[in-house]
């Protein structure tokens, strides 16, 4: 049973930011994490302020230089169904067709997407693990075949979200509204490593929310896609996944944003593999040498090795779809 709590809607944006100030505040969205993480006792909340009366935060346009902006009450469903969007956003429509299910789709929005919690085991269950402020991470010597095997250390959480990786390849910038007034921070920057604050996984400050989503337009040339290797057909969360963006010029790689998904803490970002094909015509062997690179460094733990042949495996298929 959920425990008590002050409901609230505001009016207006500025009203909101103020109620979140408040010790105890939760933002309200679509409600698809939120209510999972106050039945799961994973944080409590005072009060729940519900940002659904805020229309400014809904809709997709053009912009005034030719991309688009999404504000982040915009569902899920609205993303991948955009005709828009599936045209010159390729990447981030397929990755929003591919979230949970249709009636989580329909109801979930693309800000409460971004910033929804881990959903490991542990951090979810009656566990005091080093997110929630104890001293260890269950999933080291635990039951970890879903975890991490980038960015790890303090905590081995991997990030859920189908449509993270696809903005960050996309070179998406985020408005955020807060206390201190409207800042606008990379999609990339927006998320934090564990040895960064293990507490916390995005840079929002008490208060703050994602109000809008920046798509700058995409280059003449350029190609994306979002590919997510799950356990089943629908409701699960990616083992693991790409979203790439590639701009082909005169037969060779002119641009590559590579991102990683179901892997790590945050969106991993393959920048050695982007330099790597920049300037480069595709081959069969420069793709073994991207796969390569691409698993350098990776650090499975006893139960998910699986997931290094795998990364290796989306790599090569996402490139060769990209530049063919």
């Amino acid at each position: 049973m959920l425990e008590s709590f002050a409901y609230v809607r505001p009016g207006t944006l500025t009203e909101a930011v103020k109620l979140l100030s408040a010790p105890g505040a939760r933002a309200h969205a679509g409600g698809t994490d939120l209510l999972g993480c106050l039945r799961d006792e994973v944080f409590r909340a005072g009060t729940v302020v519900s940002l659904t009366k805020l229309d400014e935060l809904r809709g997709i346009a053009a912009s005034a230089d030719g991309g688009l902006r999404i504000g982040a009450l915009t569902t899920v469903a609205d993303l991948a169904a955009h005709a828009a969007i599936k045209e010159r956003y390729a990447a981030l429509a397929q990755a929003a067709s591919v979230v949970a299910s249709p009636q989580l789709r329909n109801q979930g929005t693309i800000g409460g997407n971004l910033c929804q919690r881990p959903r490991c085991w542990y951090y979810r269950g009656d566990y005091e693990c080093t997110r929630k402020g104890g001293e260890m991470c269950y999933a080291i010597g635990g039951e970890n075949q879903y975890h991490a095997i980038f960015g790890g250390g303090a905590c081995w959480i991997v990030h859920p979200s189908d449509t993270a990786p696809a903005l960050v390849a996309l070179d998406a910038k985020l408005r955020l509204a807060g206390p201190k007034g409207s800042r606008t921070v990379t999609a990339e920057s927006f998320f934090v490593l564990p040895d960064q604050n293990v507490r916390q996984e995005t840079v929002l400050e008490p208060g703050e929310i994602v109000a809008e989503v920046l798509l700058p337009p995409p280059p003449a040339g350029q190609k994306s896609l979002y590919r997510k290797v799950r356990a089943r057909g629908s409701w699960d969360f990616a083992m693991a996944g790409i979203a790439a963006a590639i701009t082909m010029k005169a037969g060779k790689v002119a641009d590559a944003r590579i991102v990683l998904s179901g892997v790590a803490p945050t969106p991993w970002r393959l920048q050695p593999v982007e330099k790597l094909l920049v300037g480069q015509k595709v081959d069969a062997r420069l793709l073994a040498k991207a796969a390569d690179l691409a698993v350098a460094g990776a650090k499975p733990l006893e139960q998910n090795a699986y997931k290094v042949p795998m990364v290796r495996g989306i790599i090569e298929e996402a490139v060769a779809a990209l530049v063919a």
